[in-house]
């Protein structure tokens, strides 16, 4: 029998490398699309690399992406690739809707030309909810994005259903609010944190500078929420979804929990910069995945607390490494 398989957009990322990995468990053929020109690293899908077959195509390149769909013919596409940091889209706000929205257009088409049967799972974003009309948010809260990044992702939200409605791709959309991991981005809070936390261990740093401590957010583990993208794609009928773990928490909470973790007083290291606070903040989102926990059975497993302190714990072990005759201790 033919083993199943799948094109992961965004492979390099922190999504695409679990997901790269539970595709592989679940004893998928996966392969990955890499930009030609890329300089990205990685690091991320090092340990998968003689597992993967890696092919080159880009999301503003529309040929580039039927060739790929031709050659590759998976049965599954997730589409994870994007410029996916809020900041960067307000400064890169053109470059942002082409990769982020038009992008997922080009794929879309590259879909219904080439082999129309392929199920495809389009990775949405809670910052489409920005402005929260209600708490929690589910799959029918108003959507009101507060950056360019958040517009440019419900821009390929709703093409994705448009997608589906009108050509009746299995196309699904899911919606998730954030996920971490030891493989997130150092640009993002929660890693800047956490690797911040590990600097100061190992007294490579003295102080951390973060924006707005009182916004709170909705976090969960990033190998939880690839599982969920997986199962949308197995079900009988497409439909979109919230993945989201119901709890909220502050960026101060995360800062107390990752300076404890180290044994470490964050109130003596952490200076609040006005200058880091978003044009338009997004101060609450909380996410209610009802739906995905009845019909698709998915339950997250990993709490913020574990989540924050595994990632401290890597960045510590990861700059004990890098610096020999450091400490190892794991900070309890």
């Amino acid at each position: 029998m033919t083993a199943r398989r799948a094109l992961i957009t965004g492979i390099t990322g922190q999504d695409g490398s679990y997901l790269a990995e539970f595709l592989l468990q679940q004893g998928y053929a996966v392969v990955g699309m890499v930009r030609r020109a890329s300089t990205e690293p990685f690091e991320r899908i090092a340990h998968l690399r003689e597992r993967i077959t890696l092919k080159p195509a880009d999301l503003l390149d529309q040929a580039s992406l039927i060739h790929l769909v031709r050659e590759v013919r998976p049965h599954e596409i997730y589409n994870l690739a994007s410029q996916s940091f809020v900041p960067t889209s307000w400064e890169q706000a053109v470059l942002t809707a082409e990769f982020t929205a038009v992008g997922v257009t080009r794929l879309l088409e590259a879909i219904r030309l080439v082999d129309p049967g392929i199920r495809v799972y389009q990775a949405s974003t809670s910052e489409i909810f920005g402005k929260a009309q209600e708490v929690p948010q589910h799959e029918r809260t108003p959507f009101y994005p507060r950056s360019p990044y958040g517009v440019a992702k419900l821009y390929g939200h709703w093409i994705t259903v448009n997608y589906r409605e009108s050509y009746g791709l299995f196309a699904c959309s899911g919606i998730l609010f954030n996920h971490e991991s030891p493989r997130r981005g150092k640009e993002f809070v929660s890693r800047k944190v956490t690797d911040g936390v590990a600097r100061i261990k190992h007294g490579l740093a003295t102080e951390l500078k973060l924006g707005n401590l009182d916004a709170r957010r909705d976090w969960g583990y990033a190998g939880d929420y690839v599982k969920a993208m997986w199962l949308m794609l197995q079900q009988e009928s497409p439909d979109d979804y919230v993945i989201a773990t119901g709890e909220t928490h502050s960026v101060r909470e995360l800062v107390q929990i990752a300076f404890a973790r180290a044994g470490l007083n964050w109130r003596a290291h952490v200076v609040e910069d006005l200058a880091l606070k978003r044009p338009a903040e997004v101060d609450l989102l909380q996410g209610d995945a009802s739906k995905a926990k009845r019909v698709l059975g998915w339950q997250p497993e990993v709490g913020f607390r574990e989540l924050i302190e595994m990632m401290v714990d890597a960045d510590i072990e990861r700059y004990a490494e890098a610096l020999p005759g450091s400490g190892r201790s794991g900070g309890r």
